[in-house]
């Protein structure tokens, strides 16, 4: 098995150099995409195989697809009870691949030591951690998760909320999870006590303008979307979303492995001239890279 995954690793970095990293996406997609996508993972999946789990090969990936960085979770965890020991997987993992793979490790608030855990993170240089409330059993308004929505505000780190892994029609009969609701995301977002950042990820169309438009503008300007599950052409979901709602709220998360990178990349390169031009002077890239690089230099003493 070693010896198959070597080779098939070898495989793919010698095609890459026949595409120099961001040649295509300079040619084709603004630079919003070519920054950080803030949604992969590495591990394998509970429900199906899923191809080239390995951090190595997202290292590769990314440079095909001319991304300078992503901020990557540990899979199996977030069906683990306790996310301690793949946390722990996960830093180890990607330890030689930092700066360009960065820990989402993931915090659950109602677990013993969670405050450690997310010390840990920080730690580790994570941006961002991750919490999973339709697998843990949380429902809006959940006090454990606005708990960590509060943490997060005051130590600088981004919360990612996962709206789903895969589609409905899709799932394992075992995987009896339901979608994140919109409801949870706006509990989180009207804290009046909070200034996190909350990101949503895995969205449509619907729940995000759901969100987005039971909140106020203030609250509006801490929740950041990725796109990865809106439709494109035809209906032209994502055209509509950027012009009404506005393309400073969005930001890159591809979730690879369980999808591929050229779904996000084609929903930019879809859009009409102007609305991409808005969707690159977006904040939702800014925030990202903000994150990045406290993790990098560290946050700063409140």
């Amino acid at each position: 098995m070693s010896e198959d995954r070597s080779a098939l690793s070898s495989g793919i970095q010698a095609a890459l150099p026949h595409v120099s990293p961001g040649a295509f996406a300079a040619a084709n997609a603004p630079d919003v995409f070519a920054s950080v996508d803030v949604n992969c993972w590495i591990g394998g999946y509970p429900f199906r195989e899923v191809p080239h789990p390995e951090p190595e090969i997202l290292v590769q990936v990314l440079a095909r697809e001319g991304v300078q960085s992503a901020w990557v979770g540990y899979l199996p965890g977030a069906f683990h009870r306790d996310p301690a020991p793949a946390n722990r997987a996960l830093y180890a993992a990607l330890a030689s691949h930092q700066p360009t793979l960065l820990p989402a490790p993931i915090v659950r608030p109602d677990w013993p030591g969670w405050r450690e855990e997310l010390g840990t993170a920080i730690t580790n240089g994570a941006p961002a951690v991750r919490a999973y409330p339709m697998q843990w059993g949380y429902g809006p308004g959940n006090p454990a998760l606005a708990e960590l929505a509060i943490a997060c505000g005051e130590l600088g780190v981004v919360l990612q909320l996962t709206v789903r892994f895969e589609d409905l029609r899709q799932r394992h009969v075992l995987d009896s999870a339901g979608d994140l609701s919109g409801a949870a995301v706006r509990a989180i977002a009207r804290l009046p006590e909070s200034r996190c950042h909350v990101m949503v990820l895995g969205a449509g169309r619907e729940l995000i303008e759901e969100i987005h438009w039971g909140l106020t503008p203030d609250e509006q300007s801490r929740v950041w979307y990725d796109f990865g599950w809106v439709w494109g052409p035809p209906d032209d979901q994502f055209e509509h979303l950027v012009r009404t709602i506005g393309g400073e709220r969005f930001v890159v998360g591809t979730a690879w492995p369980l999808r591929l990178t050229q779904q996000s990349r084609a929903l930019v390169d879809l859009l009409s001239d102007e609305t991409r031009q808005s969707l690159v002077l977006g904040e939702g890239s800014a925030i990202a890279t903000r994150a990045q690089n406290v993790a990098k230099i560290g946050r700063p003493q409140r």
